[in-house]
């Protein structure tokens, strides 16, 4: 008697945790919750496309002040430059 109401018990608790995950599983498949996750994922590939070009200018603005000064030319780039003739 006490093993059949341990078996019972404990099928009892596996369909209750299968069904709160089956819930939750369907929950995250639902277009709505599909839709968010995307634009969220959108939103984060945004930023990191901002930084990335942040950080593409930044280093670009240090590599032309290090020639600049190793070139001995002007720091705003558009005085003193003569073209030859």
């Amino acid at each position: 008697m006490i093993g059949r109401l341990f078996w019972f018990a404990l099928g009892a608790g596996v369909a209750v945790w299968a069904v709160g995950k089956l819930r939750s599983t369907v929950r995250r498949a639902s277009p709505g919750a599909i839709g968010t996750r995307v634009v969220d994922s959108i939103a984060g590939l945004g930023d990191s496309a901002r930084d990335f070009t942040d950080r593409v200018r930044t280093a670009t603005a240090e590599r032309e002040a290090e020639l600049r000064a190793e070139l001995h030319l002007p720091a705003d780039g558009a005085e003193g430059l003569a073209l030859p003739e």
